[in-house]
């Protein structure tokens, strides 16, 4: 951006009050308006910046003042301005006041933010290793060190773009990271990759929708700030969870620049994905902030107005943390609900997503202290016509006391269902537990969310996610292996819920690589076959590893980064495969719940389960720990529900097979009531299929195989 553009504004321009509404900087085509929300406050400055890097050329009091809002009007400023506030006032930690106008701002409603923070001691709001900590008080500028907010230009040429608007039933999602995902990538353009526009080449997008995913969902793309202490240590915060611009898309994953280049390059990367029908769902951090605790930096909310963006404790000194990063957002405060729900808007009017999965979302709906499906942010975001029309999945879980709220979200939220994974991993390693906790969770897991009238999509069901091992990972490791990180690697216990197969990583034994192939079919199978949504880990369908670490968020290099030239390509076929499955077939995505019952008409239940001998299973052993085989019958006539013109949706019958037991068992198929023949479709352990059998005959399901079989029916009843 040429100097001359950035300095279109000077000192000898005469400002106007301006207006407190929009909150941010506000390009009309003829100026720029600025309004900054800081209740506490004594005297508000605006610093321009030729360049992000350079000078300040102005420095502006803002004299007007609406209910807390400060505000001036610079006609002639244009975007690409740099610019950063210091707001006056009490000093008083003790108070819970932390102003330092010292301290340079990044504006909280700020659209592009122009780079990384320079780590130094002088963004700290005191002096670090002073004897009284925080209640030193430090009178170095922090200009230079800290990137700047950048005014934008907010004009971009859509086209005739539409959000798919994809069901939650028809749903799957692929949860990955803008630059994990495209930086080893040899068919993408080397100076694009690990960029928005690495996400919007062709080749990304193709290899995404072949798959038969529906929704990529971001890991934050929310501008974040990697930890001082993990910069210390030549590491960085690979993964985002860190923010300090709810609004600014990061500049570390634009390619064309960071004077808000970034956000067209964003909107550009929407626009591809939708135009494949694919949708953009983003994963938000709006329980804390990137400050940390009453040691941390001071680079936005906390100079602005510390007591009115944070939750306090009693003293007022230190922060309730409910999240494990040392502060939390006080979502109970209005001008911290106005926004969050602004940026919300912005991401979905402006910037065209099509929605959210929330970080740690019990933090946010906590009143006094407990957690409260009736909180605040919850009314206003179902009243919100906007917001409430997309997808808004929950973390259900923070750290705090009675933090872990899996089944509790309000009607229209999906949740990640944490209990899906751990079941789902213990089945098929063996582990003690009841096939009742199995196959409630394969079935939607109605015991967590049929209450107020939630639907089986309520659940979004995983075996694994960015926080954990990889899916390669999970058949090939006991242990987590942190050694980068420079964490200790072994407490004694399996919290992963992994099972190595018999060695503990690489191996060249064909017995344990054909058992981990085996086993990895077995999650993606369960998984697609399930009722929920399915949310697949990126690279997982091709058996990525991060070599047994579990938790790789520090780890930006190829530790994380998918490496397209191992791909397993027999694997990427057999998910390919079973995702087309679901797809194709709406017993496995059912709007309703099951009933267990015989449906009128057919005769049959509309599910119904089976021991391997081919009787019915009864109460007795549904709860035995010990054991791991069952069939299941799943009535395609039987869905209950219509499609968009009100016609009947009717499918073909299915019975699957799980075995978990480490031998091979035969299986009888059930009765000539539930179908006098089947053809086998599916099965984790050979790779033919087509064979027919008649009704209640042998197959044999080879040990920790399934199996699945069709029955055709006349959708013409």
């Amino acid at each position: 951006m040429a100097p001359a553009l950035l300095r279109s504004w000077s000192m000898e321009t005469k400002t106007y009050p301006g207006k407190p509404f929009p909150l941010g900087a506000t390009w009309d085509g003829e100026g720029v308006n600025f309004a900054l929300y800081a209740e506490n406050a004594t005297r508000v400055e605006l610093c321009l910046f030729d360049t992000p890097d350079g000078e300040v050329t102005a420095t502006i009091r803002l004299s007007d003042r609406t209910s807390n809002v400060w505000h001036v009007y610079l006609p002639g400023a244009k975007p690409g301005l740099p610019y950063g506030y210091r707001v006056h006032g009490p000093y008083e930690p003790s108070e819970g006041h932390r102003f330092n106008p010292n301290k340079l701002l990044i504006d909280p409603y700020a659209k592009a933010i122009s780079g990384t923070i320079n780590w130094h001691n002088s963004l700290f709001g005191y002096e670090p290793g002073h004897a009284d900590e925080d209640l030193s008080y430090s009178e170095t500028d922090s200009a230079p060190f800290l990137p700047k907010s950048v005014v934008i230009d907010q004009q971009f040429d859509w086209g005739d773009d539409k959000p798919p608007k994809t069901s939650y039933q028809e749903t799957i999602i692929y949860e990955t990271h803008v630059k994990g995902f495209t930086k080893l990538h040899p068919g993408i353009p080397e100076e694009i990759r690990g960029t928005y526009k690495g996400m919007a080449h062709p080749v990304t997008i193709d290899y995404i929708r072949q798959l038969g995913v529906t929704a990529v969902e971001l890991m934050p793309v929310h501008h974040f700030v990697a930890d001082r202490h993990l910069v210390d240590k030549g590491l960085t915060n690979y993964w985002g969870y860190n923010s300090i611009g709810f609004f600014a898309p990061d500049a570390r994953y634009a390619a064309s620049g960071t004077c808000g280049e970034q956000v067209a390059e964003f909107k550009e990367m929407v626009k591809a994905l939708h135009a494949a029908g694919i949708e953009v769902i983003l994963d938000v951090v709006y329980n804390h902030t990137a400050e940390g605790n009453h040691l941390g930096p001071t680079l936005s909310f906390k100079g602005v107005d510390n007591a009115v963006y944070y939750r306090l404790t009693d003293d007022k000194r230190y922060y309730m943390d409910y999240t494990g990063t040392g502060n939390t957002l006080n979502a109970r405060l209005p001008n911290v609900l106005r926004l969050i729900m602004d940026s919300l808007r912005y991401w979905i009017t402006e910037m065209h997503v099509d929605g959210f999965r929330f970080d740690l979302a019990a933090t946010l709906a906590r009143e006094l202290h407990e957690v409260d499906r009736l909180s605040a942010f919850f009314d206003i975001i179902h009243q919100d016509p906007v917001i409430s029309q997309v997808k808004l999945i929950a973390e259900p879980w923070d750290i705090g006391e009675g933090g872990y709220q899996v089944g509790k979200f309000p009607p229209g939220w999906a949740e990640w269902n944490g209990k899906y994974r751990d079941s789902i991993r213990d089945y098929w390693r063996g582990a003690d537990s009841t096939l009742s906790e199995f196959a409630s969770r394969i079935t939607g897991s109605a015991d967590l969310y049929k209450e107020d009238y939630r639907r089986p999509t309520a659940s979004v069901n995983f075996i694994t996610a960015h926080d954990g091992f990889t899916l390669q990972d999970l058949v090939s490791y006991n242990d987590k292996h942190n050694e980068a990180n420079g964490e200790d690697n072994n407490d004694g216990e399996n919290h992963n819920r992994s099972w190595n197969c018999g060695n503990e990583g690489p191996t060249h034994d064909p017995l344990v690589n054909t058992l981990r192939d085996r086993q990895k079919r077995n999650f993606i199978a369960t998984l697609f076959l399930s009722q929920g949504i399915p949310m697949l880990l990126a690279g997982d369908e091709a058996g990525r590893t991060q070599q047994g670490n579990n938790n790789a968020y520090c780890q930006d290099n190829e530790v994380s980064w998918v490496n397209w030239e191992q791909m397993d390509s027999a694997l990427i076929d057999f998910t390919k495969k079973v995702i087309a499955l679901r797809q194709q077939h709406p017993i496995f995505r059912r709007k309703r719940w099951f009933r267990g019952q015989p449906v009128e008409s057919v005769g049959v239940e509309d599910i119904a389960w089976f021991l391997p001998e081919g009787d019915h299973m009864s109460e007795e052993h549904w709860d035995t720990d010990f054991a791991r085989s069952l069939g299941v019958y799943l009535n395609g006539l039987s869905l209950r529900t219509r499609d968009a013109k009100g016609n009947k949706i009717l499918d073909d019958s299915f019975y699957l097979i799980f075995n978990a037991h480490h031998e091979e068992l035969n299986f009888q198929l059930p009765p000539a009531a539930y179908g006098e023949q089947w053809q086998l479709v599916l099965d984790t352990a050979t790779e033919e299929t087509g064979a027919t059998y008649p009704a209640a005959t042998q197959i044999t399901a080879a040990g920790r195989s399934l199996l699945l079989l069709m029955k055709e029916e006349n959708k013409s009843v």
